[in-house]
């Protein structure tokens, strides 16, 4: 008796399921971050069960909870903190802090956008933006008297994961982007 060999899926039948999960993540029913792992999964998987098991437990409807519609943050001698669940009216964010710290966590964001772009400015202020790992980064924008890092972690780009592009002035001011796993 000769044991079937599996098949591996077919580069069609993977986009179909990373269409299916980059609906699901526009639809809030995923967070960015789970829809990372999840298309990682679709282009790792061996045979159609384990393509099968990437859509496994997606909610017909959106997940109940906070899912905030943010199209800019504006801190001003504040501090602000954007985690957990929310989304973008669009695909660009506005991001504005003058004696301030500003706070964005990218890992929950429910998008279905291939390409987010985040723009502002940054006066005598700290901005973080914390990515999921395995997202494209771009940053750009011009640092007067400031410093600006970014810490990506060395992993592959995973496909499908929209691009991220930071455009902030900095003046006199700290922006830092890094990747940082599920959490």
């Amino acid at each position: 008796m000769t044991v079937p060999v599996p098949v591996p899926p077919s580069d069609g039948e993977r986009e179909r399921v990373a269409e299916l999960l980059q609906q699901a993540c526009g639809e809030g029913r995923i967070n960015l971050e789970e829809f990372s792992v999840r298309v990682g999964a679709v282009w790792a998987a061996e045979d159609a069960q384990a393509l099968a098991r990437v859509t496994e437990g997606l909610a017909p409807t959106p997940v109940v909870g906070s899912s905030r519609t943010v199209e800019q943050v504006v801190t001003i001698f504040s501090e602000t903190k954007r985690r957990g669940r929310w989304r973008l009216r669009s695909d660009r964010l506005g991001t504005y802090t003058v004696f301030g710290s500003a706070k964005l966590d990218l890992r929950d964001l429910a998008t279905g956008e291939d390409v987010i772009e985040i723009t502002g400015c940054c006066v005598f202020g700290e901005l973080k933006i914390i990515v999921p790992e395995g997202v494209e980064v771009d940053v750009t924008g011009p640092v007067v008297l400031s410093s600006q890092e970014t810490r990506l972690a060395p992993v592959p780009r995973l496909p499908g994961t929209p691009e991220i592009r930071i455009r902030v002035h900095t003046w006199f001011s700290s922006l830092e982007v890094r990747s940082r796993p599920p959490g």
